[in-house]
């Protein structure tokens, strides 16, 4: 049965019948009162993902929403980015991914098997994405709960496994979104947007080439998709590739444009918005362009006020407080102003950010911060703190980089030769 015409009259008359307020109903799925108003009267159209958190709340069976039949089981909400944090949630993702995987004779996400300071550079990422194995279609459920998998296994910091899962995660959702019409497709679409919206992510941190091609197919797809969180996902990646090839002011231009279609107002997008600035402000700054980064910081600082929240999706950027301040510190050392970070860094609380890739991140940028004030104890301290946080991280190119800079610098410091050895800065 396809969706109906009149969806504004469905969700009016739900919520007239759980006697519940616009206000009720807005906060349960993150939108203000207002946009719940302009919903039910039909002038303001909403993507599917909505779609499926008003018909949860308002109890509304999804196909009257969706135009084909949902599953009642809880795994088709990962498409509507409903969060499953228990052990048992989670095994089911690994379980899934591992079933994907199966006829492609890759590793499921979160088996262990990659040893704990290798990277993914052990695995071809020209491979991934320009020899994916063959794989038939697979329902949404499945494809929906294999790439929250994905990302769990990215934000855990487990690149190796990440990369095993990537290729038949991709197949299967190329094959769906190629067997699929309508709805079906854009679906099929946003998801595979997103799995290759962590290959680009996973390129990126190998410095590998390949980012622009992952990043560019998962633009493609997210429009397709017509969804903007996963257009946001992939521009924010595509920006990434753009400033690393030297296309800073470019990366700007894309990102902004982007942030300007979102409206701050409104809970999900706001947050979205916030990540695109963050990222554009960084690209600012890369690109000498004080100015106009710390104008969007402060930009971001005002929106994350509005809406302090992670973007829903599968964002691995979060838009809180506390990622603002990670990100000013990067901004100063970019600019060169590190000291103006060291306040910044005396009151980050880096335990509050939500998960191991993040928190690594940030003890990143607190490296380069000392590094680029010539303390080479602080600069360790917090490398350490990388490698306790994520044992993968530690062996990006860039981190090793930074290693072998501190390693060679003009002071001693304990321990970091067998650190360097250790995360392959140095030969044993």
């Amino acid at each position: 049965m396809g969706p109906s015409s009149d969806l504004g009259r469905i969700f009016r008359s739900a919520r007239n019948a759980l006697d519940m307020t616009q206000g009720e109903v807005g906060r349960a799925v993150g939108y203000s009162a207002s946009a719940i108003s302009r919903i039910e009267r039909n002038r303001m159209r909403v993507d599917f993902e909505t779609r499926l958190r008003l018909a949860h709340v308002l109890h509304i069976p999804p196909e009257r929403v969706s135009g084909f039949p949902v599953p009642a089981a809880p795994v088709i909400a990962t498409v509507g980015n409903v969060p499953m944090p228990d052990e048992e949630d989670a095994m089911r993702r690994r379980t899934v991914l591992g079933a994907l995987a199966a006829g492609a004779s890759t590793v499921a996400v979160g088996t262990g098997t990659a040893a704990a300071g290798q990277t993914a550079s052990s695995l071809s990422l020209d491979d991934m994405l320009f020899h994916l194995p063959g794989a038939e279609p697979a329902p949404l459920r499945v494809l929906a709960s294999g790439t929250a998998g994905a990302r769990e296994a990215f934000t855990a910091a487990r690149y190796n496994d990440l990369a095993n899962a990537l290729p038949a995660l991709l197949s299967a959702a190329e094959a769906t979104r190629d067997a699929s019409v309508g709805r079906a497709r854009q679906q099929a679409s946003a998801v595979l947007a997103r799995g290759y919206v962590l290959a680009a992510e996973l390129a990126a941190k190998e410095h590998s080439d390949t980012a622009w091609v992952a990043a560019d197919r998962a633009l493609a797809a997210a429009r397709a998709s017509g969804m903007p969180i996963p257009i946001g996902e992939a521009t924010r990646v595509l920006a990434i590739t753009m400033r690393r090839s030297g296309r800073a002011s470019s990366a700007v231009r894309l990102l902004t444009h982007e942030a300007d279609q979102l409206d701050p107002a409104e809970a999900r997008t706001g947050a979205v918005r916030t990540s695109l600035l963050l990222t554009a402000a960084y690209s600012a700054a890369a690109g000498g362009d004080r100015t106009t980064a710390l104008a969007l910081l402060d930009e971001a600082d005002e929106t994350v006020e509005r809406h302090p929240q992670a973007p829903d999706g599968l964002f691995t950027v979060d838009a809180t407080r506390t990622q603002v301040a990670v990100y000013r510190i990067g901004v100063h050392t970019t600019l060169g102003t590190p000291d103006d970070g060291v306040p910044i860094v005396q009151n980050l609380n880096i335990r509050l950010m939500p998960n191991a890739e993040r928190r690594a991140r940030a003890w990143t940028d607190t490296a380069r911060m000392w590094h680029a004030l010539g303390n080479g104890q602080q600069a360790f301290a917090a490398l350490r703190r990388v490698e306790q946080e994520a044992a993968q991280e530690v062996s990006r190119p860039a981190l090793r980089a930074l290693t072998s800079n501190l390693l060679y610098g003009p002071s001693r410091v304990e321990g970091l030769r067998e650190f360097a050895v250790r995360t392959g800065a140095v030969p044993a």
